[in-house]
């Protein structure tokens, strides 16, 4: 039998709506009823039956499920809808407006006991706070719309959960933002759960925590299986996102013409499916392919289109991301003043909480900045910071490189032991990168 409300709370709902009507209780229940029996109705001392329900939301010229529940007919369904608009306005860019669509959604879902809207709505409330870098409000709405999911199967879940992963990895938690995509993952595959696009949702996620951490064959392996797992899904946004994060495992194999690729076919999604935000990230990361492969002027190009797209959009968090990138393009190209104000200019956005990898590669910059002019003392301050964020980060990745510019900077000014101390502690993260902090690779999806 359908969901529906306590006999009493029926019972009171038949009443009121019969009087508005301006009906007696022997109109109501003719002709296949008494008024007796709606008497015991209205009172909430008989559960009626679904077939007496349908009779008397028939009478009263209602839907059954606004009797049985209290809910106007078509609701959930209109709901739906507007969640598509408001999500539209998110792609758009104008993240504070979906947010104030959002919330407005929530309220009238909650208001109506629709769980499943509920969620939608919180999940799209955590995507604008991502959008913003508001990371612990994110990770709040992803947590209550995981609440408002329990007991659904995990592939309905996986949205709420990848959304929490990634507000942790921005925030600079790259371990446990692994540990819940992978758990994940291997929950889904051995509980044979083959849902390709909650497959490939955490497959294209985990990609970029992988790699920041060193660990590079398993950030492979998942681009490899998100590859395999494309053809099947059904969500093209998600397989431009996919074609995004694989792009960066095939340029750390040296694969630059297949990356930039990859990133075309995204680029090309993202237009048809007018998604501002993921367009501007698409174009971020077609300069970084540039710069690895030495097409500076074209890098720069690709980063500030995407740095002034993403100030359009408020996206401050990637905005300050990818100023990073832009500004070391700049430095290469002989423009240092110019990004030395921008990473200054950034770097109050940024936190140990908040975009902790991008704020070290921010230091790590001006202390290369800082060493070509000379300025000893300013770069191993900002080697120090750095190295200090990526360690709290686990990004193993990047250690090693650290380690050595401030090793070398210490040897030249004649500190020769905590130089072999910096050279030392980035061996370490050099010898094994990744395997400190992951544990056994997840189940592989039946391919």
């Amino acid at each position: 039998m359908p969901e529906r409300d306590e006999p009493e709370v029926i019972g009171r709902r038949v009443q009121r709506l019969r009087a508005q009507r301006g009906l007696t209780q022997r109109q109501l229940a003719e002709p296949a009823y008494t008024p007796a029996y709606i008497s015991t109705v209205e009172a909430g001392r008989v559960r009626a039956s679904e077939e007496a329900l349908r009779h008397i939301a028939d009478r009263l010229g209602v839907a059954f499920e606004e009797l049985a529940v209290g809910r106007p007919a078509h609701l959930a369904t209109a709901l739906r809808l507007r969640l598509t608009e408001a999500q539209r306005v998110l792609a758009d860019g104008r993240a504070e407006e979906a947010a104030a669509r959002y919330a407005g959604l929530r309220a009238e879902a909650e208001a109506h006991g629709l769980a499943c809207e509920q969620a939608a709505a919180l999940l799209g409330l955590g995507e604008c706070a991502l959008e913003t870098g508001r990371l612990d409000e994110a990770r709040g709405h992803f947590e209550q719309a995981e609440e408002r999911l329990a007991g659904r199967p995990l592939p309905i879940r996986v949205p709420a959960l990848r959304g929490r992963a990634v507000a942790h990895y921005l925030a600079g938690e790259l371990r446990y933002a692994v540990y819940l995509l992978e758990t994940a993952l291997d929950e889904l595959n051995r509980g044979g759960l083959h849902d390709p696009d909650a497959l490939l949702l955490l497959y294209a996620s985990v990609i970029g925590p992988y790699m920041d951490m060193g660990a590079h064959a398993r950030a492979a392996q998942a681009a490899e299986f998100a590859l395999a797992l494309a053809p099947q899904a059904g969500d093209p946004a998600l397989i431009a996102r996919m074609h995004r994060a694989v792009a960066r495992t095939l340029l750390a194999e040296g694969r630059a013409a297949e990356a930039d690729a990859s990133l075309a076919k995204a680029a090309e999604l993202y237009r048809r499916l007018r998604l501002r935000t993921e367009l501007a990230n698409c174009h971020w990361m077609r300069g970084y392919v540039c710069a690895q492969n030495g097409e500076l002027e074209r890098a720069e190009d690709e980063l500030r289109q995407a740095h002034t797209m993403l100030a359009r959009t408020r996206a401050d968090l990637y905005r300050s991301q990818a100023a990073v990138e832009l500004a070391d393009v700049l430095h290469r190209r002989g423009k240092s003043e110019e990004a030395a104000a921008l990473l200054r200019d950034v770097l109050g956005g940024f936190s140990s909480e908040r975009g902790a990898v991008h704020a070290a590669g921010a230091h790590r910059l001006l202390g290369i900045i800082a060493e070509d002019a000379r300025d000893t003392e300013a770069a191993e301050e900002h080697y120090v910071r750095a190295l200090s964020l990526l360690e709290r980060a686990g990004a193993a990745g990047d250690l090693a490189d650290l380690c050595r510019l401030l090793g070398d900077l210490l040897r030249r000014t004649g500190r020769v032991e905590a130089a072999l101390d910096a050279y030392r502690t980035g061996l370490g993260h050099r010898t094994a990168p990744g395997t400190t902090t992951l544990g056994a690779a997840p189940a592989q999806p039946p391919l």
